[in-house]
């Protein structure tokens, strides 16, 4: 059974349930973690497709984008996993939609057609940023990134994750048997990384991914793990970077947390193909208009998309 919390904010904030046993030196611990080694600055302030910046304190809905960046010198940087969480504390609820990495789509600010991943190899988070919310026509208000060559150490920070897998593979000099397995850090980032083996390709490591992360949240709240807090931290402070500030992240913690009791995970349906030689993955567009005003519509946006018949078109 898959339970998410809201991942933006809730893998730190889970270290705040080890405050009230450590006290202010914990506090300040994961505070100057925060601020000082996770927190990076970024030129907008907000989204260009909102009117004004979002009001935590009035519970406003927010999204994030989450991006796993691989960082080893033959992927230059791109980002191997793009996840976009909407969450809606007036209806207790939140929406992920996993971004198929060869998506084809317009790169915001280069001027160029490419895979989405590449935004961030080209431009970083904000280039992201501004791509997947030109691709799906909503604000993203905080993005957070993930070393995945580093994900091993918070997993061994933590002890260890415990996944439920599909079917059995290989990986990396790795095997996985179908069923629940405890998995080390170098074993989770294999886990993680796979997609040849499977037929759904992207779509089905997006699912190991978040399974990783979610386990890493539930493993992280158990108390056994308040003695590794320390531990922990260095290893997201090495290896985790956001725009959101320790400010922002409490605020999360205080207003949004009861969104974890509805998740709903949105496909994007879309096929192979080559195009001048080279796979991209072809979202229709119905399909983009589908996902799009499902997340609009969570967000409480107005101006809801309406998707047009052929019909329609030819009219």
């Amino acid at each position: 059974m898959k339970k998410a919390l809201i991942i933006i904010g809730s893998i730190v904030g889970l270290l705040f349930l080890s405050v009230a046993g450590y006290g202010f030196y914990l506090y300040k611990s994961v505070e100057n973690t925060v601020d000082d080694r996770m927190h990076v600055t970024i030129d907008r302030e907000k989204s260009a497709k909102r009117d004004v910046e979002v009001d935590m304190e009035n519970q406003d809905p927010l999204a994030f984008l989450l991006l796993g960046v691989d960082t080893r010198e033959a992927d230059s940087g791109r980002s191997d996993t793009m996840m976009v969480i909407t969450a809606n504390p007036e209806d207790n609820s939140m929406k992920m939609v996993s971004i198929p990495r060869d998506t084809r789509t317009e790169i915001v600010g280069r001027g160029t057609t490419e895979k989405i991943n590449h935004a961030y190899a080209h431009g970083g988070p904000e280039m992201a940023m501004d791509t997947v919310e030109n691709y799906l026509d909503i604000p993203i208000d905080y993005f957070m990134t993930v070393n995945m060559e580093g994900f091993k150490d918070i997993v061994d920070a933590l002890g260890g994750v415990t996944v439920d897998n599909d079917f059995a593979f290989n990986q990396s000099g790795h095997s996985f048997d179908a069923g629940e397995l405890f998995l080390n850090g170098d074993e989770a980032l294999a886990y993680a990384r796979m997609r040849k083996a499977d037929s759904r390709g992207d779509l089905g490591r997006n699912d190991r991914q978040r399974q990783i992360i979610n386990s890493i949240i539930e493993e992280g709240a158990q108390f056994s793990s308040v003695t590794k807090a320390q531990s922990l931290l260095d290893a997201m402070g090495n290896n985790i970077a956001t725009n959101l500030n320790f400010d922002q992240m409490m605020k999360i913690q205080s207003n949004y947390r009861s969104v974890r009791h509805n998740m709903t995970t949105l496909e994007i349906d879309g096929y192979g193909e080559r195009i001048d030689n080279i796979w991209y993955y072809i979202v229709p567009e119905e399909e983009r208009l589908r996902v799009s005003g499902e997340l609009q519509a969570h967000l409480g946006l107005d101006g809801a998309v309406t998707v047009k018949s052929d019909e329609e078109d030819e009219a």
